[in-house]
C-alpha cells in the first residue's frame, strides 16, 4: 500500500512513520508513507497558501491551487486510482468498518488543513473521502491523518505478528473485546478466572464471547443494535439486563 500524506507540517510525521508498527510495516516493505508539504506547490514568491474567504469572515481558507497541484505531481499507477481523504470536522465518522474498507485499497492520498477551513472546489471535485475523527476541532488535519493511518496500517497483511490480533479486537467484530490476563496467576490477591487457566479451549471462547458481550452492554450498549448476535446471545443479554436493573433498584 501506497499512503502519501499533504500537511504543512510533514515533520510531524517524521516519528510516527518511523517508530512502532507503522515504522516496522515500512521496513518490510508492506507499506510505503510519504508526507509532502504542499506549501512547495503555492506557485507564489511568498508560498502563501490561504487566503481571505469571499464574502468576508473571521479566518482564512486553504486555496485550492496548491492542494490540486500537489495531488496532481503524486506519482500514480496509472492502473490504480487513489482515495483522496480530506481530514476535516464536517466528514463522516472515522470507524473500524472503515478502517476496513480503506485497508483494501492500493493507494490513500490524506489531505491534513488548517485555518478556517478548504475552498469548496476542494471538496467537490477533487476528493473521494471526508473523515472527521470525532465530534471536537483540532488546530490541524496532521492528528486525525495519523490516527486513520495507524487504523489502516495494522489492518494490512504481514504487519501484525499475531494475524488474529486485528481480528479480534474492540469494534472489529462489532463489539467490545472481552478482558484479558497474563502472568502471575495471582498478583496481590486478585487471580485469573479459573476457565482461562483450564485448558479447555471451547470454555474459553464461550467465556470470551460471553464477557464481550457483557463489556459491550455495560459501556457501549449502542453498539448492540447492529451486531450479529444469535437469539441465544439475545435471550443471554436480556436476562443480564434484566439482572443489572434488579440489583440497581436494590
Amino acid at each position: 500500500m501506497k499512503i502519501d500524506v499533504l500537511t504543512l507540517f510533514p515533520e510531524m510525521f517524521d516519528g510516527v512513520f518511523g517508530a512502532s508498527i507503522l515504522g516496522k510495516a515500512k521496513e518490510k516493505g508492506i507499506v510505503s508513507l510519504e508526507a509532502i508539504n504542499f506549501r512547495a506547490y503555492s506557485g507564489n514568491k511568498h508560498n502563501t497558501v490561504d487566503d481571505y474567504p469571499y464574502g468576508g469572515g473571521g479566518g482564512m481558507v486553504l486555496k485550492p491551487e496548491p492542494v490540486f497541484a500537489a495531488v496532481e505531481d503524486l506519482k500514480i499507477d496509472e492502473n490504480v486510482r487513489p482515495r483522496v481523504i480530506l481530514m476535516c470536522p464536517q466528514g463522516s465518522q472515522f470507524t473500524q468498518q472503515k478502517a476496513e474498507e480503506l485497508a483494501k485499497e492500493q493507494h490513500l492520498v490524506l489531505i491534513c488543513g488548517h485555518y478556517e477551513g478548504y475552498d469548496e472546489r476542494i471538496r467537490e471535485h477533487l476528493v473521494t473521502d471526508e473523515l472527521s475523527i470525532g465530534d471536537y476541532v483540532l488546530t490541524g488535519g496532521e492528528v486525525p491523518a495519523m490516527v486513520v493511518i495507524d487504523s489502516v496500517v495494522r489492518l494490512l497483511q504481514g504487519v501484525l505478528g499475531n494475524e488474529t490480533s486485528a481480528v479480534t479486537d474492540s469494534y472489529s467484530t462489532g463489539l467490545l473485546e472481552h478482558p484479558h490476563y497474563t502472568r502471575p496467576a495471582e498478583f496481590r490477591g486478585w487471580g485469573v478466572p479459573d476457565v482461562l487457566i483450564s485448558g479447555h479451549h471451547a470454555n474459553i471462547e464461550v467465556w470470551r464471547r460471553e464477557q464481550s458481550l457483557l463489556r459491550t452492554l455495560q459501556r457501549r450498549p449502542d453498539l448492540l443494535k447492529q451486531a450479529e448476535l444469535t437469539d441465544k446471545e439475545r435471550k443471554w443479554l436480556a436476562a443480564k439486563k434484566r439482572q443489572e436493573t434488579h440489583n440497581q433498584g436494590e
